[in-house]
């Protein structure tokens, strides 16, 4: 879009993932529920991280994988979360940048809350489950939404899990607020089924009063109707909102165009290694094929290979840059 500096800003959980394999018995030993993320205190993480195997620590959040990943099909993005100055606050600070996305948010010193983290566990079937503390990324209010910044971007992304606090609700409708303001876009990710169960009726407020763009899997939008019929949800879905990006794993994925579905097939995956940031890559490639003007089914093809790349991987950074691939394979010029 002209007269921007981002293709896409992201406001989100600033958190430090620590990701580690694992098998079904250690999940179960420590009841984890696999495949899904649950909230966790930094006693439980310790007590995991002491007897799980070997672990990478890396900037994470859902949000912030998605701007990572816009930054290496080489938009120019940028992130909103909040951090302590604090060793994990330092590496989420240093790697976020290093990555290529522009983070300015002030470190906070000095109020006894800690960053954020999450310790990802790998089962050898590539299925990740999330054990996370909400340390001080939960704490972001309007303080931290920089109104120029946001003007800046021509896409907003809102993560879905920073729904938990009114403070984040409230800058989350100031950001909606601005960017409408502005003439720009504004996307908002459902993030996790559980998420949508907590938040059902404010998440349906919010979509219905200024979010252009959905992203959701199978299971959060069924979730959200309260429906087992995905072309039910389907339906619903486009009354509420102008375009809904709904991801299917295997199945591809549909995207919804002012009522109209578009069907977009899922990239083929030699081998399943890690699903950590599958929906949040898919969100990256689409984000920064809408940014940059491809058509719909386009955008939605980027947004298939990116996730395809990342489960071939462990983690959810791309080992290669997305842009080189995408320009091997002919999908970016």
């Amino acid at each position: 879009m002209p007269g921007t500096q981002f293709d896409v800003v992201a406001i989100g959980n600033a958190i430090v993932d620590i990701i580690g394999r694992c098998d079904d018995s250690f999940l179960d030993r420590h009841g984890a529920p696999k495949g899904h993320m649950r909230l966790v205190e930094p006693a439980t993480i310790g007590k995991i991280y002491e007897t799980m195997g070997p672990a990478i620590e890396i900037s994470g959040g859902s949000a912030a994988n998605t701007v990572v990943g816009v930054a290496s099909f080489g938009g120019r993005s940028a992130f909103i979360g909040k951090v302590a100055e604090d060793e994990f606050g330092r590496i989420f600070r240093h790697d976020i940048r290093a990555s290529g996305v522009s983070f300015n948010t002030p470190a906070v010193v000095d109020t006894g809350r800690a960053t954020s983290r999450s310790l990802i566990l790998v089962t050898p079937d590539g299925q990740r489950t999330m054990n996370t503390f909400l340390g001080i990324s939960t704490d972001l209010d309007q303080g931290e939404v920089d109104p120029e910044v946001i003007k800046a971007a021509s896409i907003v992304y809102l993560e879905g899990y920073l729904f938990d606090r009114d403070e984040a609700k409230a800058a989350f409708r100031q950001a909606v607020e601005i960017a409408n303001g502005a003439g720009r876009r504004v996307a908002l990710t459902l993030s996790d089924l559980f998420c949508v169960d907590r938040h059902r009726a404010e998440f349906l407020a919010l979509i219905r009063s200024g979010i252009g763009i959905l992203f959701a899997n199978e299971s959060e939008i069924l979730s959200l109707y309260e429906t087992s019929d995905f072309d039910e949800a389907v339906k619903h879905v486009a009354r509420d909102t102008k375009l809904a990006v709904l991801t299917r794993s295997e199945k591809g994925s549909v995207i919804v165009s002012d009522g109209t579905p578009i069907l977009v097939p899922a990239e083929p995956v030699k081998k399943v290694i890690d699903t950590t940031g599958a929906g949040d890559l898919y969100a990256a490639g689409f984000l920064y094929g809408l940014a940059r003007g491809y058509e719909l089914p386009m955008a939605g093809k980027l947004g298939s290979f990116a996730a395809a790349e990342i489960i071939g991987q462990m983690g959810a950074r791309p080992e290669v840059k997305l842009a080189h691939l995408g320009r091997m394979r002919g999908l970016i010029g």
